[in-house]
């Protein structure tokens, strides 16, 4: 995706976004701050996303992990009967977070979401994928990135990262989303 109006989508984000902590950061932004945070979408990368934590479309946070995770819900029910995803975490800052915020759009969207009730590495996200038939997973770590990293990493079916071609059918239905309008979810106690 390419380069978008950081300032508009600053301000939809100061309109849009409820949680305290995230609204501080945002107001406490200077303009410099506010270009790098959403001056663009956070790419995709090998498999999935991977950037520094924080506010931002250019960030990993919870939007940007309900943005990725609806795109890859629509994606599922277009190509699977009865779809099952299986989500692990790694001990990084905000990862069982995102594991549960990933949880709540799969759930809202119909899909039966297996979560690991504690952080696991992805050799045991790979093993719950086929053991229980899962139509994709995901890993959420950025493994050797620095500790301001966090990512997202999708799996197929067969328990290996996604291919390339899969991985560009999801990043189209991920950039048909508006993460304010688009994204479909439940509270994870309901999940």
């Amino acid at each position: 995706m390419g380069l978008i109006d950081y300032k508009a989508e600053y301000n939809r984000w100061l309109e849009h976004v409820a949680e305290d902590q995230v609204l501080k950061e945002l107001r406490g932004m200077d303009d410099a701050a506010i270009e790098d945070a959403f001056y663009q979408v956070l790419s995709c990368g090998t498999g999935g996303l991977r950037g520094i934590m924080g506010a931002g479309t250019n960030r990993m946070n919870r939007c940007t992990v309900q943005k990725a995770s609806q795109g890859l819900a629509n994606y599922m029910n277009a190509h699977y009967e009865n779809p099952r995803i299986a989500i692990s975490y790694d001990s990084r800052v905000n990862s069982e977070d995102f594991a549960k915020t990933a949880s709540s759009v799969f759930a809202a969207n119909g899909i039966k979401v297996y979560v690991y009730a504690e952080l696991m590495p992805t050799p045991c996200l790979s093993f719950a994928v086929r053991e229980l038939g899962c139509s994709a997973g995901i890993m959420i770590t950025a493994s050797h990135n620095p500790a301001e990293y966090n990512g997202y990493k999708v799996y197929g079916p067969d328990g290996c990262q996604i291919t390339t071609e899969t991985a560009g059918k999801i990043l189209t239905e991920i950039e048909k989303l508006d993460v304010f309008t688009d994204v479909r979810r439940i509270s994870w106690e309901s999940a």
